[in-house]
């Protein structure tokens, strides 16, 4: 995956389309066309291999493929080979790593995120649903009979996060879960260390939504997680910008190591 990565990042009109999506993402064919100078074809060529690469995630919004620029393959890079290199070629990277993961000023707020695991969807599907699995990797469990419209209750040690709303939405097993992302409460606030005014500001956010997919792709799987609702100043979206990467990349080693099934 490494040399897709460099080839894609080696050609500058790729550059530039990431650049594009690094200022205003989720944008579609059309868009990134009107921005550049060449053909619609031409456009769509580039796409493939940046997609090919992970460096760019699609996500179907009705007839509409919406195109976001994806971290973690350089997130992958910087941690595994920049150390390697002499500090000019490391300052580029750690620039682009930054460029990447820059709050994003697009008006549709949401949150993409796509890494490929070497597992099954059963298995991946255990480790987002099964509290046996969540609180190995995720210190927490969701108590829920996981049926579209059932409550979910998270279960954080002693911290508990219920409320109206917050509920399943979709359950197809193996390929797709929805749920509207938790109520902050006091309890979960002073449990993950929360400022007051941060507290202030999560507690009147509305609900979100965590979305995750799950493809098969040879022996591994992709994961594309889309959190989306977030208004144009939350302070919830400025927290799972860093937050999911992190918990992603625990996911990933946890089943990736692991040899419980």
């Amino acid at each position: 995956m490494d040399d897709e990565v460099f080839r894609a990042l080696a050609d500058p009109s790729r550059r530039q389309l990431l650049d594009m999506l690094n200022a205003r993402n989720g944008q579609t064919l059309r868009e990134l066309c009107a921005g550049l100078e060449m053909a619609r074809q031409s456009v769509s060529k580039h796409l493939t291999i940046l997609e090919t690469a992970n460096l760019v995630t699609t996500v179907r919004r009705g007839r509409e493929k919406l195109h976001y620029l994806n971290a973690e393959p350089i997130n992958a890079i910087a941690d595994r080979w920049i150390n390697q290199y002499d500090r000019r070629r490391a300052q580029l990277f750690a620039d682009l790593k930054t460029a990447l993961e820059a709050e994003p000023t697009m008006s549709d707020n949401d949150f993409v995120y796509t890494t490929y695991i070497k597992t099954t969807p059963e298995r991946l599907w255990q480790a987002l649903t099964e509290r046996e699995f969540t609180e190995q990797y995720w210190n927490l469990h969701h108590e829920t009979d996981w049926k579209p419209g059932s409550e979910i209750v998270w279960h954080m040690g002693d911290v508990s996060m219920a409320g109206p709303g917050q509920v399943v939405l979709e359950h197809t097993p193996y390929t797709r879960l929805s749920y509207t992302w938790h109520h902050i409460t006091p309890e979960f606030a002073k449990a993950v260390e929360l400022s007051d005014d941060v507290y202030e500001q999560t507690s009147r956010e509305p609900l979100s939504t965590a979305t995750f997919e799950l493809e098969p792709v040879d022996d591994k799987v992709k994961l594309t997680v889309i959190h989306s609702g977030f208004g144009p100043d939350s302070a919830l979206r400025t927290m799972i910008q860093d937050g999911w990467p992190a918990l992603l990349s625990d996911l990933k080693s946890f089943l990736e190591l692991s040899t419980v099934h």
